[in-house]
């Protein structure tokens, strides 16, 4: 993908943002316009209709249309700088602050989380971290012709997502020509049975990695990497970025089990939801900020420790913030937290498995 594509998507993420938290709680800093709204009549009473909300002043100029289009798609506007300094050092006020009702202040964590995604996949798109480009592993010679029309199918969709510039499409189109091409003669599979092993060509190396287990839904996802392992990295990450959002439903029972046993517990599911957003949110921008100084030269081991270290002290004080804990409390929720992160993300790459193979 091209730096202008890259642009392009972040401008797309603000504007899913937009579309999630429209301007609600905003204040015009337009005088009172007497008269009738020019949208549906009503009297005007104030600088904005009370009925259907439309602005009282029309704008009709290119600077007042760009002034919206930065305002509205990138979001730049003053919710955005009360959250965010808010976000990186004071994480447990403005959750708490949201869920207590301040919602006009702040940028709703859904908003901010599908900005900072979008971001993240343009900022990863100009860094250079891309899928995989080594799209020429041969494809399974055990294929029927079924199979290989579907394979084809899948490759013309993934192809139709890249640009022309992008490295990997060469590679894809070469691929689609050897698929094609095999559609003339192809023998008939074995079925696999339980317990044999998927085997994965890498030139003259063979390595066993991959192994049948005799239930189908995942012996299935095995056979798709097995036939074409690049082109399923390279939907694992493309689906990374479409269903990031599966993150917050996986992440929410994990932070309830940090306070079930409670006899009356103070918090619900949507105050988990809230901190689960928020602090998937933090975590974007700041592996985002990470990116952008390992590519300007800094260290990579300084970078490794900075990235362990800070999302710890971001959990920490949410929690503690959030939920009004104790130190001790805050501590070893944090601790049990970051274990259980291990066995979300575990989940959230299984989720993505399967949708790359049934996709």
């Amino acid at each position: 993908m091209s730096i202008i594509d890259s642009i392009g998507t972040l401008f797309e993420g603000g504007l899913f943002a937009r579309a999630v938290e429209p301007k609600a709680g905003e204040h015009s800093r337009e005088e009172p316009v007497e008269g009738a709204c020019l949208n549906c009549g009503t009297q005007l009473a104030g600088p904005h209709c009370h009925d259907c909300g439309q602005q009282a002043h029309v704008h009709r100029t290119m600077g007042a249309f760009l002034h919206d289009l930065l305002h509205g798609a990138l979001h730049f506007e003053g919710k955005t700088f009360r959250t965010l300094p808010l976000l990186a050092w004071k994480p447990g006020e403005l959750t708490r602050r949201y869920i207590d009702g301040e919602r006009a202040r702040f940028v709703s964590p859904m908003a901010l989380f599908l900005f900072s995604v979008f971001l993240m996949f343009a900022v990863f798109q100009i860094a250079g971290i891309t899928p995989p480009t080594d799209l020429t592993a041969p494809p399974s010679s055990e294929s029927t012709p079924a199979e290989i029309r579907t394979e084809l199918a899948e490759l013309k969709e993934a192809r139709a997502e890249l640009a022309d510039d992008n490295p990997a499409a060469r590679f894809i189109d070469e691929q689609i020509d050897t698929l094609e091409a095999q559609l003339l003669v192809t023998p008939r599979p074995v079925p696999p049975q339980p317990g044999d092993v998927a085997i994965a060509a890498e030139g003259e190396n063979t390595k066993v990695d991959l192994q049948y287990t005799g239930v189908p839904l995942i012996d299935h996802v095995v056979e798709k990497w097995r036939k074409n392992p690049s082109l399923m990295a390279y939907k694992l990450q493309a689906n990374s970025y479409k269903f990031s959002w599966l993150l917050i439903p996986l992440s929410m029972p994990f932070v309830w089990l940090l306070f079930f046993w409670k006899r009356r517990p103070r918090f619900g599911m949507y105050d988990h939801a809230v901190f689960v957003t928020y602090s998937l949110s933090f975590m974007t921008l700041f592996y985002v900020a990470l990116v952008l100084l390992g590519s300007i030269g800094v260290a990579s081991g300084m970078l490794g420790l900075v990235g362990i270290v800070v999302p710890l002290v971001h959990i920490y004080k949410d929690l503690k913030g959030t939920y009004g804990l104790s130190r001790f409390s805050a501590g070893w929720r944090t601790v049990a937290l970051s274990l259980l992160i291990f066995i979300i993300l575990f989940l959230f790459i299984d989720a993505l498995l399967l949708l790359g193979a049934m996709g």
